[in-house]
């Protein structure tokens, strides 16, 4: 009897005649991987431009940091909700919707009078790479084999990291040759290419019948989406400093998940069947997948001031070696793919992850006498380990959704990573200002050996948290692998 993947895959070439175009994987892929760049690049090339906003609009920093905050929080407030949306109305004309809106708001981004008009632009740029994010794991699965499907993710996973690689110098040459506007508009140009390859090259799938008697669950999207804002919210405002504005968004947001279950508990077609997050593995995915996230963002947060304190780099420096983690990351993902095609996505998260520990626990050891070795090695290791699992768990993850929950699975991924994030930004922060308190001169003064010691604590820190990840991973290997014997048939 042939299986839904299996009529699935029949049905492709006579959907795909339907929508008048022959479908190109080669093409395909491209599009995702553009799509891909676009929403990260969306993210780091506006962080450079702060300091010219500032003087732009003659505004605070606390005024102009929400160019960056309302991009990230429409993609974490709205992901899931955007993959829902899709399983129920049809990837294809919601990714070609995002990556029209991201483009048409990178206009009105670069046209922006005023500074307010900006962060308006900016969320509803985040909307349309919320769109493309949640999407473009989604169409993996339409566009290559279930074999090639470590392949793919692998670039996917690279063309996040060139996005996130290439933003800051990118940005920083346009700021001085063409003004800030030209780091929106630069958008422009790639959106309306990435929008031309989709149309052309992405296949159709009709909605399933059950998707298609299914009515959008407008409370719960509401519902989530004010948690994850209030949770974001809590987690950046004040830079790292806890006040009772942050406690009561951490309060607000801790009612908004016990609403948010209620409501899919009662809801006919909720946005997130809750019984599918009894699935041992998922949980345990998206888990991992956050606290490797949280990881992750202590290079981000921790290593500028390593390198400029500790080791004494300029800032020009301190901006190229902060660079090669990425880089790492981008030449890294390609060959997790590979790996993960030939040896199982299981085998190589385990792998990606104990890669991870070292990296952190070398980190946590650099010795400032070896000058910048100290940092590069280390941040190698720890990247590969990083791609490698990101790749591998991307790949797990999606092969094994039925077609109509991938968009809503694909969202629940990037939501977990995103949510990593901006826990890592205020918690391994929280450490490193902790740490380095009682080596400092002054209050304002951070020394060589209060940076050193800062590092050393805070990705200890992140140690224990690699190795808590890959016990989870193994655990939820073993537990998964025992649940599927007895789930087959005598």
């Amino acid at each position: 009897m042939a299986t839904a993947e299996q009529n699935e895959r029949a049905s492709a070439p006579q959907n795909t005649r339907s929508a008048g175009l022959a479908h190109s994987p080669v093409l395909a892929l491209a599009s995702l991987s553009f799509a891909t760049l676009l929403s990260s690049l969306g993210t780091s090339i506006a962080s450079v431009g702060l300091p010219t906003l500032m003087q732009a609009f003659g505004a605070s920093f606390q005024s102009v940091q929400w160019v960056v905050l309302a991009y990230l929080l429409a993609i974490t407030a709205l992901i899931v909700s955007a993959g829902r949306l899709a399983d129920m109305v049809g990837r294809r004309p919601l990714l070609l919707g995002g990556i029209a809106l991201f483009t048409l708001a990178s206009v009105l981004c670069g046209l922006a009078p005023t500074l307010w008009l900006l962060v308006a632009a900016r969320a509803v740029q985040g909307l349309g790479a919320a769109l493309m994010m949640a999407l473009t794991l989604a169409f993996v699965a339409e566009t290559v084999t279930k074999e090639r499907t470590g392949s793919a993710m692998g670039l996917l996973g690279a063309m996040s990291a060139i996005g996130t690689t290439l933003g800051p110098s990118l940005g920083g040459f346009l700021i001085a040759g063409f003004g800030w506007r030209a780091i929106f508009l630069v958008n422009v140009p790639l959106g309306l290419l990435t929008f031309a390859l989709a149309w052309l090259a992405l296949p159709a799938r009709d909605k399933t019948a059950e998707a298609a008697q299914n009515s959008f669950d407008a409370i719960g999207t509401v519902l989530l989406a004010l948690t994850l804002a209030a949770y974001a919210l809590a987690m950046t405002l004040g830079r790292g400093h806890f006040g009772a504005l942050n406690t009561g968004l951490l309060v607000a947001a801790g009612i908004g998940v016990v609403l948010f279950g209620v409501a899919q508990k009662r809801a006919k077609n909720p946005l997130i069947r809750l019984a599918r997050l009894y699935d041992i593995r998922l949980s345990a995915s998206l888990a991992t997948n956050l606290v490797v996230a949280t990881v992750m963002m202590a290079t981000l947060v921790v290593a500028p001031f390593y390198l400029s304190r500790a080791l004494g780099l300029n800032a020009a420096m301190v901006g190229v070696v902060l660079s090669t983690g990425p880089l790492v990351s981008a030449l890294s993902a390609l060959v997790a793919g590979r790996l993960t095609d030939r040896f199982g996505a299981h085998r190589m998260m385990a792998v990606g992850l104990f890669s991870l520990a070292v990296g952190t626990s070398l980190l946590s050891l650099a010795a400032t006498k070896l000058g910048i070795a100290s940092y590069i090695v280390p941040i190698a290791v720890t990247c590969f380990g990083y791609a490698l699992f990101q790749t591998s768990n991307n790949a797990a993850v999606m092969s094994g959704v039925a077609a109509g929950e991938r968009g809503v699975v694909s969202g629940l991924l990037n939501l977990s990573r995103n949510l990593g994030l901006i826990t890592g930004a205020s918690f391994m922060g929280a450490i490193f200002a902790a740490a380095s308190t009682g080596e400092r001169q002054s209050q304002d003064m951070l020394t060589s050996a209060a940076a050193a010691h800062g590092m050393q604590v805070t990705f200890q820190t992140a140690t224990v948290l690699a190795v808590a990840a890959l016990l989870l991973a193994l655990l939820s290997t073993r537990a998964g692998g025992r649940l599927s014997v007895r789930q087959q048939p005598s």
